[in-house]
């Protein structure tokens, strides 16, 4: 059974729909019923723990970006990225716990094995199961750059600042990046299987090895003599390192007595890291600093990502029992539901808020520098602005997701014109236009 049908009665289908606004009382009882409804339709053998650590995941990512990203106002009302962790540098421990992609890409490739594997049961073929898994991946990210696209001269012809609108296209690109990456590595389940087959876990074992040699070869003794070009080599090995595990994990071959050595080995390696080769405690990138951990991953980010991976594999029964709650496991199936959109989306609630608090100037935690304890306090108080902004985005966003018209010529003239526009959005946000 899949997410969808978990989901509560379309709108059309929803008789509610066509009614007058309910009383509380009944917005309750409404209330009360979809989550029985969700319940109901969850099957037994449904996996509550791994569909809780995706969520939390998920949740993170918003999270993280909303309170580790700032703006700035110039003297023309335009908007500018800017990061409290510029000038709070104590923040930085902060992102350890709000940057969760290892746990992400270690249920992505737990589910992904699970699926493949489940698809060749069935006779299906690996070309037809990866064209479904790259499909449902690029329909959000062409939606929301295809949007962005005709956004951008309306905002213009509207007053809002070019540099403002810049900024905007930045920060939609920024996550967009994880999702390319994502289907890449997507791309590569079948090998990941064959290997965690022969190897199980430890197949994970060269993708840490390369991350570490290129590190080496960055920051070692001959850093002045490797190339620029050289940190580029990360990118695939160290965001893999996790889904390989995932993978091992599925086809179990990654059981408790693998995760207490993920966990114990991946904190340790992430202290002597910090402690005594001084990488940046920063998950994130920090604005003017000369090393980053994220873009590439260091191997800093692989150490976190094995801890991380340790202990979800640990808290996956707890945190399976915890959601047979009803009222905890609706929103997570709605969370999931709703993955790509949040994702691609959550970004732009964030610039909408400040985008129309631009004009009145600068407003505390939301266009002023982020450099102080008063920023923090006044940015935690527009996060439930930023969430519903991202649900009211979401109402309408969330059809991109799903499969686009019911005829082949329908669905082909929709992915033209929505490739189009996103390559017209890629060009703005990169400066090529």
């Amino acid at each position: 059974m899949t997410y969808a049908e978990l989901a509560p009665p379309p709108r059309h289908l929803n008789p509610s729909r066509h009614r007058p606004a309910a009383p509380p009382q009944s917005a309750r009882r409404a209330l009360h019923r979809t989550v029985a409804s969700i319940e109901a339709r969850t099957p037994a053998h449904r996996d509550r723990g791994i569909d809780g650590l995706r969520a939390l995941a998920l949740l993170a990512v918003p999270t993280g970006h909303w309170l580790l990203g700032g703006f700035t106002l110039d003297a023309d009302g335009g908007l500018h990225n800017a990061s409290p962790l510029s000038a709070l540098g104590f923040l930085a421990p902060l992102s350890w716990f709000l940057q969760l992609l290892g746990i992400f890409f270690l249920v992505g490739g737990y589910a992904s094995a699970l699926s493949y594997r489940r698809a060749r049961e069935r006779g299906g073929s690996t070309a037809g199961w990866l064209r479904g898994r790259v499909a449902r991946l690029g329909r959000p990210v062409l939606g929301v750059t295809a949007v962005w696209a005709l956004l951008i001269p309306l905002l213009s012809a509207l007053g809002v600042p070019g540099d403002s609108l810049r900024t905007g296209s930045t920060l939609v690109i920024q996550p967009l990046w994880f999702v390319g990456v994502y289907t890449v590595i997507t791309a590569l389940t079948p090998l990941c299987v064959r290997a965690a087959e022969r190897l199980g876990a430890w197949s994970a074992a060269p993708l840490l090895a390369a991350v570490a040699a290129v590190d080496f070869l960055r920051y070692g003794p001959y850093a002045e003599a490797a190339p620029s070009w050289l940190s580029v080599l990360n990118i695939l090995p160290g965001w893999m390192f996790a889904y390989q595990l995932g993978v091992s994990w599925g086809e179990k071959r990654l059981g408790r007595r693998g995760a207490w050595l993920l966990l114990v080995g991946g904190t340790a390696l992430f202290a002597v890291l910090l402690l005594a080769f001084h990488y940046p405690a920063s998950m994130v990138g920090v604005p003017g600093e000369a090393r980053t951990n994220s873009h590439p991953p260091s191997l800093l980010v692989l150490a976190l990502a094995a801890a991380q991976s340790g202990a979800a594999i640990l808290l996956r029964d707890r945190i399976g029992a915890l959601l047979r709650r009803p009222a905890l496991w609706a929103p997570v199936v709605v969370i999931n539901l709703s993955a790509m959109t949040i994702l691609c989306w959550h970004q732009t609630a964030m610039f909408a808020a400040a985008a129309t608090g631009a004009p009145f100037g600068e407003l505390a935690g939301l266009t002023t520098a982020p450099d102080s304890f008063a920023w923090i306090a006044a940015r935690a108080a527009w996060l439930p602005l930023f969430a519903l902004l991202l649900v009211a985005i979401g109402r309408y966003a969330h059809r991109f997701e799903r499969p686009w018209g019911t005829g082949a010529r329908s669905s082909g003239l929709r992915r033209a014109a929505a490739g189009l526009l996103a390559v017209g959005f890629a060009a703005f946000a990169l400066g090529w236009a």
